[in-house]
């Protein structure tokens, strides 16, 4: 799970990740044109933006995984989820989706009792 606490560094935007053409994600040996290169050096150097890239994205994405369970688990909603019931929707552990929920509720500034 992300940690709340992030310095500026993390929050800097890595090299962007393109979207490949739906013949090339067909390859199962292509993947982000990595294959083609020859040069060692430019391909560690595009392996490593790509690298940071997917964990950007990944800790991004478990940012709103939190935020969705912490408003998903909100006592205020009349169509609010138990923990149990968030953890099966994300199969995740029981433990797990309580610690999400918490995360979410201190991403969204505590708003959430």
């Amino acid at each position: 799970m992300a940690q709340p606490e992030r310095n500026e560094q993390q929050r800097l935007r890595p090299a962007p990740l393109l979207f490949e053409p739906s013949a090339a994600v067909a390859d199962p040996e292509h993947f982000f044109d990595l294959e083609s290169m020859d040069d060692p050096r430019e391909l560690l150097s595009r392996a490593t933006e790509l690298t940071l890239a997917f964990r950007a994205a990944t800790d991004r994405a478990v940012e709103f995984q939190a935020i969705a369970a912490a408003q998903l688990a909100d006592p205020r909603r009349f169509d609010r989820l138990t923990t149990a019931d968030i953890a099966r929707r994300a199969q995740w552990t029981e433990d797990y989706a309580k610690k999400m929920v918490e995360f979410g509720r201190s991403l969204l500034g505590g708003a959430t009792p």
